[in-house]
């Protein structure tokens, strides 16, 4: 229902855009007081059209008259047809029935109240599913197919892999945006999950962070180090000491090494890694179950495993990255490609897909079930195509909203308004050159989310640093932005 008031959330939002509006005009008509008189026309020629980019206020009334309108309708037709059954009413009170009179009349107009409620969600979803496209695939049962489905590789290749000192392989954990509850894109998803790695007996990882500064971002190198297992050999015969070997294991040791397959100059290799997991599940898909009824075709890729299963009219493509966990926390250094293109095969960056799955579902576990933030982001994600936005720089606006907002903010009756913030957010972003990593450097994020010291208290990461020293390429993504703007108000009005 439409109040007469607004929440104070709305009263902050108005407020704002009104100082930054108000801030605009303030300097153009001081522009217009100080030029010449020959450039008045061009002056105020400016001033409309600077209140004319603030399409957030156009476009909110544009919309909100789109959905609005039947209700105002209804409500006129409602209160004419009140005026005239007054004369019948007046007649049934005069027989001693107002009470009864006054209780229907109550249950009308909580019908009517209703069904208005209706319209204007009818109205709202109107314009959601014309102008995204959603996923052809249920997301919820694709990810239960990979869950599944990693679960009996992982079980598979824990036998293959018994008795030998290769790394061992924990559960995979899902990560990326299907896990999270939404898909950039309406065909194609890839369904990514991580497989963390332990060192096997007799082995340790230690994370070297790398330096050099060649590469944006954190980027850790793995050194595979030799321990000694001596005192442990009494308790476990099949125990092996690479440090200290006896003459007999040296004799009989012929079998590759970890050291020598999985790693270069005693660094782990993301590649050799990758190549290695491929061979293992080509090595054990005839053991799965799903082998019966699916096809597996393995697909090229330098620093994870991605294949693809299909029957009939069905296809689900998987990724399979590897990683390292920091600690006890929820942070990775992973196999994934760095940003620029080319990355070693022993650089390792940083991960923070398993924190940020794991915010999104907390978020969801916090938020009523018709929460829309998820049709937020997909809606932003659906206006990127063919601009060169990443969903992430999106991604990362939203979550940034979602930890500052109520959850209770995020009702479809806010829609709207959540869409414009996230736009103005993008905006003044581009327009300060900075926009900050959620996980990096943000100790605001829930406690659910376990982070290391160096992570949470970290520098912040900046995603825009590079406009910084770039004029051209700032100049371009603020034209970008406006391109992205324009582009959700032509989806909101006329379609795709």
């Amino acid at each position: 229902m439409v109040g007469d008031g607004l929440d104070e959330e709305t009263h902050l939002r108005m407020e704002l855009r009104a100082k930054r509006l108000n801030r605009e005009m303030t300097r153009l008509l001081q522009e217009l007081e100080q030029g010449p008189p020959e450039s008045s026309a061009k002056a105020w020629g400016a001033l409309l059209w600077a209140a004319l980019q603030h399409w957030h206020f156009w476009a909110l009334v544009g919309v909100l008259v789109l959905l609005l309108g039947p209700w105002f309708i209804r409500r006129r037709r409602n209160h004419g047809a009140g005026n005239n059954g007054e004369d019948e009413e007046g007649q049934v009170n005069d027989d001693g029935n107002e009470e009864e009179v006054v209780n229907e009349q109550g249950i009308g107009h909580a019908n009517d109240a209703e069904e208005d409620n209706n319209v204007v969600d009818d109205h709202l979803r109107w314009l959601l599913e014309e102008h995204i496209q959603w996923p052809v695939q249920d997301l919820k049962k694709g990810c239960e197919r990979t869950t599944i489905l990693m679960d009996n590789f992982i079980l598979i290749i824990r036998r293959l892999l018994s008795n030998t000192f290769y790394p061992l392989t924990q559960r995979a954990i899902g990560v990326g945006s299907a896990f999270e509850g939404w898909s950039p894109r309406e065909e194609d998803i890839v369904y990514r999950v991580l497989v963390p790695l332990i060192p096997p007996q007799g082995h340790t990882f230690h994370l070297e962070l790398d330096t050099s500064g060649h590469i944006p971002g954190r980027n850790f190198h793995i050194r595979v180090e030799l321990v000694c297992t001596c005192t442990s050999e009494q308790q476990n015969e099949n125990v092996q000491c690479f440090i200290h070997p006896s003459e007999e294991q040296q004799r009989g040791n012929e079998e590759p090494s970890f050291l020598n397959t999985l790693c270069t100059r005693s660094y782990l290799d993301a590649e050799k890694t990758a190549r290695w997991f491929r061979q293992l599940v080509a090595a054990s898909w005839r053991a799965l179950p799903q082998s019966q009824d699916w096809h597996l075709m393995l697909l090229p890729s330098s620093r994870s495993c991605k294949f693809k299963l299909s029957r009939c009219r069905e296809a689900l493509t998987v990724e399979v990255l590897f990683g390292v966990r920091e600690g006890n926390s929820d942070i990775f250094v992973s196999s994934q490609h760095t940003e620029t293109l080319f990355t070693p095969s022993t650089m390792w960056p940083e991960t923070y897909a398993v924190a940020e799955m794991k915010f999104f579902r907390h978020i969801t576990s916090q938020a009523p079930e018709d929460s829309w933030h998820l049709k937020c982001l997909q809606l932003l994600a659906r206006a990127l195509l063919g601009i060169d936005f990443s969903t992430y720089t999106l991604k990362t606006i939203v979550m940034h909203l979602l930890n500052t907002v109520p959850v209770s903010g995020w009702h479809r009756r806010y829609f709207l308004l959540r869409l414009a913030e996230s736009i103005e957010y993008l905006c003044s972003s581009l327009e300060e050159k900075r926009l900050d990593h959620f996980i990096l450097g943000n100790q605001s994020v829930p406690q659910v989310i376990r982070l290391p010291p160096d992570v949470q208290y970290a520098e912040p990461l900046n995603l825009f640093h590079h406009l910084v020293q770039d004029p051209a390429a700032h100049s371009k993504a603020m034209n970008e932005c406006h391109e992205l703007e324009e582009r959700l108000q032509r989806m909101l009005q006329h379609g795709r």
